[in-house]
């Protein structure tokens, strides 16, 4: 029996109260990393923690909002007093409207670069120090919208597009410490959060649009994070792995 991928790694995980955040965090669990699962509220991510630690793992909820550049570099700090300097760290959290360009107003916009934008920057700034020399992974979450033009979602396109410049360019400039920065940009993912925001019939309409002829699940996304923090990746890096169906293909 082979070990498991991330025995004795730390892991942290934001955004990580539901959907692909939660997905994300209890495989890394499984595949044995200590995992702080990061959200608004600690409370909510409780439930993430509950289930990895119900199944045999360690975990702590860690609250924290990622836009601002001390409460991330508190909630570093903490998860390394409590489970160790992180060796991964997987940027999924994200906050969105979409509105019409006419409708944008200065508090959505400033939430939307400040978490989809900032809480990169301030997670990779806040590990970087410690993964320096000892190697690390570090994982952001894009999407197929970097690529493809979508009405009412000029920031959501715009935000995503600088996830992938964001993760080239660290991927530069962290190489000689020892650390890969990647992405993986997925197209609609059937959470709980997406059934919410849209229709059966959208639904069905973006499956039928996708060259695989269905919607991503979680699974499919956390399956292209987890290769790309392992050891399997350790030649890879400033990449952005499309988790798409082929959807982007189909509509660029």
């Amino acid at each position: 029996m082979s070990a498991p991928l991330f025995a004795g790694r730390v892991a942290i995980v934001t955004g990580a109260s539901r959907g692909l955040g939660a997905e994300i965090a209890q495989r890394l669990a499984a595949e044995g990393a200590a995992v702080a699962a990061i959200d608004l509220k600690e409370e909510w991510a409780q439930a993430t923690v509950e289930t990895i630690r119900s199944a045999g793992g360690r975990a702590i909820a860690v609250g924290a909002d990622v836009s601002s550049r001390d409460a991330m570099h508190r909630a570093v700090a903490r998860t390394s007093d409590e489970l160790g300097p992180a060796d991964i760290l997987v940027n999924n959290a994200m906050w969105n409207r979409y509105a019409p360009i006419a409708a944008i107003d200065e508090a959505d916009a400033g939430r939307m670069f400040g978490v989809g934008l900032g809480g990169i920057v301030w997670g990779i700034q806040a590990v970087a120090p410690a993964m320096a020399g000892r190697g690390g992974s570090i994982v952001n979450i894009a999407s197929v919208a970097a690529k493809v033009g979508m009405a009412n979602a000029l920031l959501y396109c715009g935000v995503k597009a600088g996830v992938e410049g964001l993760t080239r360019a660290a991927s530069v400039e962290l190489g000689g410490a020892g650390i890969r920065v990647n992405a993986v940009a997925p197209s609609t993912v059937a959470t709980e959060g997406v059934r919410a925001m849209l229709d059966a019939d959208r639904l069905d309409q973006r499956a039928r649009q996708t060259p695989l002829g269905r919607l991503g699940e979680p699974g499919d996304i956390a399956d292209a994070v987890l290769f790309l923090a392992s050891d399997r990746a350790a030649f890879v890096t400033g990449q952005t792995i499309y988790v798409d169906g082929g959807i982007g293909h189909a509509l660029s």
